[in-house]
Order: structure tokens, then sequence, then C-alpha cells
């Protein structure tokens, strides 16, 4: 029978609702901006600081009106003489915002990343209704694009887009994000077949795996002189060992850490998206994003 020191467990989940605040130095000096604002008193704050407490709104699932509420309380319990824009100048400035993703590629190593997309809804009805009624018109969606390091389930790119935007068009840009020499694999579904995939890769010196789709054709014969083109390649190797085969040899099965990422996303942050500026939904993604990456992983 497995002994368990339940006093030590007991303790264990007590830290789990256990809270820690405390500020940088380096953000509360440069918490107002430096240059000069230009007639527009929301430029006070600086871009740090105003990412800062778009943090605290997101992670908390808090109103505009409540970040500024919960904020100056926490100031006030860490006696820092600091002011807080009000929730019009957090709702203006983030759409000016350029934000991106920390990068958290570990250099030491090759890098295997694992890429998908996922609809977070603006706004419209819920699923029942759809399913029930059908979709009405006034249902928008955002894609979500996600490239995640397949060694520690960080997120090191992401992209937002139309929902008639297709996942193979945001390719290039998700792997261009990725600034790191030791890029050895890219690995995506079905929807990243294409001659543009497979080319960026080659071109680049690094394998993509992208099972073909069905029906996929040979482009160059194998009496061609010349290199086999890498697509061609796929195909012939899931007709000689079969899709499941093909899967294992090419370490495909873990794709499956950007989906484990993107519930990640929508267990802590919902499907929905709080913005309605299209700027702004992109600076709510990244920062979702960015607060994902400084949480605990599970190993995988």
């Amino acid at each position: 029978m497995k002994s368990i020191n339940w006093s030590k467990y007991n303790n264990e989940l007590i830290r789990r609702g256990q809270v820690f605040f405390w500020f940088d130095e380096k953000i509360i000096d440069q918490w107002y901006s430096k240059e000069t604002p230009g007639g527009r008193f929301s430029d006070t704050y600086s871009d740090i600081a105003i990412n800062a407490l778009l943090t605290l709104k997101y992670f908390y699932s808090l109103t505009f009106r409540e970040v500024k509420g919960f904020s100056e309380s926490l100031l006030e319990l860490l006696e820092v003489d600091l002011d807080v824009p009000c929730y019009t100048t957090l709702s203006r400035r983030q759409k000016r915002l350029s934000n991106k993703i920390l990068d958290t590629l570990n250099l030491n190593q090759s890098v295997h990343i694992v890429i998908d997309s996922t609809g977070l809804k603006v706004y419209g009805e819920g699923e029942w209704k759809v399913r029930k009624h059908g979709i009405g018109k006034r249902r928008t969606w955002r894609k979500l694009h996600l490239a995640v390091d397949e060694s520690n389930n960080q997120i090191v790119a992401a992209e937002v887009t139309g929902n008639d935007t297709g996942d193979c068009e945001v390719f290039e840009d998700l792997a261009n994000a990725v600034n790191s020499d030791q890029l050895e694999q890219i690995t995506g579904d079905g929807a990243y077949d294409t001659k543009d995939c497979y080319r960026w890769s080659l071109e680049n010196g690094i394998k993509g795996v992208f099972p073909p789709r069905k029906g996929a054709k040979i482009e160059q014969h194998g009496n061609f002189k010349g290199p086999p083109l890498p697509r061609d390649e796929a195909i012939r190797g899931v007709r000689d060992m079969g899709m499941t085969e093909w899967k294992k040899k090419n370490n495909y099965h873990r794709r499956s850490i950007s989906e484990a990422a993107m519930y990640r996303f929508k267990v802590k942050f919902t499907d929905k998206l709080s913005s309605r500026d299209f700027k702004a939904q992109v600076n709510e993604c990244l920062i979702k994003c960015n607060i994902l990456n400084n949480l605990p992983t599970p190993r995988t």
C-alpha cells in the first residue's frame, strides 16, 4: 500500500491558493513614458505599464474598470506611489501596443515546433443555438494560429487572422517568427500539405512534416534527373509503409502538443475574445499567450 504524508499533502493544496504580488523595479522606473506625450494624455504611461495592467485584466478576467480598482489596491498595499490610467486609456492603448511573444527557445539544442490553429468567438450565438436553429448573421470568429516548442510546451509564435484565412497562408509568418538557427523540424496537420509550405522548409533547410492529403499526386517522378521533392518523398513514404508507420517515423505524434496548448488557452481564457477592434484582439491573444508561457506546463 502506498503511504502518503497527509500533512504535507494538505499543505501543498493550501499553497495553491496563496497569492504573491511584487513589482519589478524596472517596471516602476519605466511606468511613465519618457517620450513627449504630444497632446495625448493616454501617452503619459509607457507600453510596459499598459502591458502589465492588461496582463492583470486577462489573468483574472477583469473588466477595464475593475483593473483600475484592483491595481490601485495592489499599489497601495505594496506602498508604491504610482498613478493608474483610467479604463478608457487602457482600452485605447491596447489597440496601439506593439506586443510580441517572448522568446523562450533554448538555443543550445535543436528545436522542433508544432503548429495548428483554433477558432475564437468575437460575438454571436452559443453552440446550442447554432445546433438547434443554425448560424445567425452576426456570428463572427477569429483564428488563432500557434507555433509551440514540443520540448517544453512554450508558445514561440502566434498569429491572429479572420476565419476565412487558411492555415497554410499563415505558415511562413509563423515559421519566420521563430528566430533560431537551431530550428530542425516543423510539424503540422494536412492543412499545411501545400507546395509553398514544403518550398519554404526546403529553402531554409528545415524538415517539414505534413501528412499528404487523400489523393495527393507525385509531382516529380523517380526517373527525373535531380533531387526528389520533399512532398513527393512524403507521398512515397506513406504509400510504402502506411500512414501510421510514416507518422511514427517522423515524430508526427508530437503535433498533439499544439492541440494541448490550445486546450490550455481555452480552459484558462475561454473561447471568446472580449475586444472588438481587430488590433486589440491581436494584442489580447498575444498577452494571453505570454501568460500561458509563464504558467506551469504539464510534462509530456
